[in-house]
């Protein structure tokens, strides 16, 4: 089954895609959610005109984009966790690297980054998507608390 998708879905494709998917997801899951549309024949020319017109509006984008990228990779993070040695008292998840990324001056949204689950200290990356051409690898640091 051929869908167009309406917003991006992770791990599928990004918006305006023309994706094919079995037809059990498409149908019971991202058409009822409002994840995608069919791809008629008439839905694709429609496609293909406003993907013309938004070619133009894409590139000042893109642009933007690539400056938050050069910013973030001039950031050093450091998250502070309670730690017994080299674990941690809990974990360090995509959602404490987007506060770090914020008190940096750098509002992201969470589900941009990805960086797994962290349970002890030490250097990790995180990629964060701020586009669907450009994404970034984020060097991190987990320290102890002291």
């Amino acid at each position: 089954m051929e869908l167009i998708l309406k917003k991006d879905v992770q791990n599928l494709g990004f918006k305006d895609d023309v994706v094919t998917v079995k037809n059990g997801y498409g149908r019971n899951f991202l058409i009822p959610q409002g994840f995608a549309h069919m791809a008629t024949p008439s839905a694709k020319k429609i496609l293909a005109e406003n993907l013309k017109q938004k070619a133009h509006k894409e590139a000042k984008v893109v642009d933007d984009a690539k400056k938050v990228a050069e910013s973030l990779k001039a950031l050093e993070i450091k998250l502070t966790a309670k730690a017994g040695g080299e674990k941690l008292f809990g974990s360090i998840t995509n959602i404490d690297i987007a506060e770090a990324l914020e008190k940096a001056g750098q509002p992201i949204d969470r589900k941009f980054i990805t960086s797994g689950v962290v349970k002890r200290t030490g250097k990790y990356t995180a990629s964060v998507r701020l586009h669907r051409d450009v994404i970034v690898e984020l060097p991190y640091e987990i320290v102890a608390e002291k």
